[in-house]
């Protein structure tokens, strides 16, 4: 079976003319000429329909992510609107948005959860988020990292210990599970406890009793388990090292946080809030991005996910004078000196334009005409021109701000009805 490949819009009308061309200047058609104006007929009609059929599954994916888009937007203005509480900003991934949802049934129960994913994408905040929507958030919410207190110390801080239990205990001392009692006790990088704290971690998970450092009696506490890790906790049960049983338990409700390289429609949210957030703690301006090094963040893959993009918006933020460009980037992630300078190469004339301050000026301005025409076409409606575009609205928003657009000025102003003569 023949199969015809994808034609352009401009390849098709060039095909339209040269077909027309032939019949406009042939005075006469003989059998030759009238089999070779069918063959180019054959020809066309043939590219013709493979350019309908290539448009068509364009259209229906389009349409089809448009739906999808919009489908995320009102999933995640539904968590809005149910009262979910959640410090800080997220957008509307579909697999950050699945995570979120599940975090929202689980809170208001008792029930273990345990967060994965890189380190740097907001497991605590997640955390912190189960706390606050549960029935504990009027009680204590209590973070330890398992991965930061050695071996020797990390049941005495996690289980409390007894007067005399070891060198340097004077006195009696209540661990972080018994502060955390009626609360929430995040354990942080989970898979770095030794095995033998995991046996009495696993005690306190099924019993709701745990024992002080150096004591036999049995405390009992109500303490509810938000775990977290980075490492592939069921490998590691599989390979001993980390206990089968106390995984199942923590894990009962397990959810993953994608890394913020599968998130980049969160980026815009999360520059524009920790710009906001730097300027606070340094008691300044907020930033200014310039277009390139606002690119490049958003181009990032962020090793260090969150956690890196925060460290990078608040050194900007102190190094600039109000206005940040790449040079006040981490030298090891700053893009190529060579490739910066091609692309900043003064033209002959003098005058100290660069190709890119050229181009940058003329995208800008195509920028703004592309979307005053936009607005004007929906009457200065920020939330349809998003779908249209297939856009997160709050990156629209920012788009808007960096332009000085305002959406309102394009809004149409009703006529007043013509009165009727009587």
């Amino acid at each position: 079976m023949r199969t015809f490949k994808p034609i352009s819009y401009a390849r098709l009308l060039e095909q339209i003319e040269i077909v027309r061309s032939g019949l406009r200047w042939s005075t006469t058609l003989d059998r030759a000429g009238i089999s070779r104006i069918l063959h180019q007929v054959n020809k066309l009609r043939s590219e013709v329909l493979t350019y309908a059929r290539v448009e068509k599954i364009k259209a229906r994916k389009s349409e089809r992510q448009i739906k999808e888009h919009h489908a995320a937007e009102e999933r995640r203005q539904a968590l809005l609107d149910r009262s979910f509480v959640f410090e800080g900003v997220f957008g509307d991934n579909p697999k950050l948005l699945e995570t979120v949802e599940t975090v929202e049934k689980a809170a208001r129960t008792d029930l273990p959860i345990l967060i994965e994913g890189e380190s740097g994408t907001g497991k605590e905040l997640l955390a912190k988020v189960i706390h606050a929507n549960s029935t504990r958030s009027q009680q204590a919410f209590i973070s330890v990292n398992c991965g930061a207190i050695t071996s020797t110390l990390l049941e005495s801080e996690l289980f409390g210990h007894v007067k005399g239990a070891f060198t340097g205990s004077i006195k009696d001392r209540k661990g972080l599970f018994e502060a955390a009692d009626g609360g929430t006790i995040f354990l942080d990088e989970v898979g770095e406890l030794p095995l033998e704290s995991q046996v009495k971690l696993l005690r306190a998970l099924q019993s709701g009793e745990i024992q002080r450092v150096g004591s036999d009696d049995p405390i009992q506490v109500d303490t509810r388990i938000v775990a977290a890790t980075n490492r592939d906790l069921y490998e590691m049960s599989m390979n001993r090292q980390f206990r089968e049983d106390l995984y199942y338990r923590i894990s009962t409700i397990a959810v993953t946080i994608p890394p913020l390289r599968e998130r980049k429609d969160e980026i815009p949210l999360l520059i524009d809030y920790f710009s906001g957030e730097a300027a606070d703690q340094l008691k300044q301006s907020e930033v200014k991005l310039t277009p390139r090094l606002y690119n490049f963040l958003h181009d990032y893959a962020y090793r260090g996910n969150i956690r890196e993009l925060r460290n990078i918006i608040y050194r900007v933020a102190c190094l600039s004078d109000g206005v940040a460009d790449i040079i006040h980037l981490p030298e090891h992630i700053r893009p190529d000196p060579a490739d910066r300078a091609t692309s900043q190469k003064v033209n002959p004339s003098g005058n100290g334009r660069t190709l890119e301050s050229v181009r940058k000026k003329a995208v800008d301005a195509a920028e703004k005409e592309f979307i005053e025409e936009k607005l004007r076409l929906v009457n200065g409606n920020v939330t349809m021109l998003a779908r249209q575009l297939d856009m997160n609205r709050s990156y629209l928003q920012t788009l808007l701000k960096k332009r000085g657009i305002r959406a309102k000025n394009y809004k149409q102003q009703k006529r007043p009805a013509t009165p009727v003569a009587k």
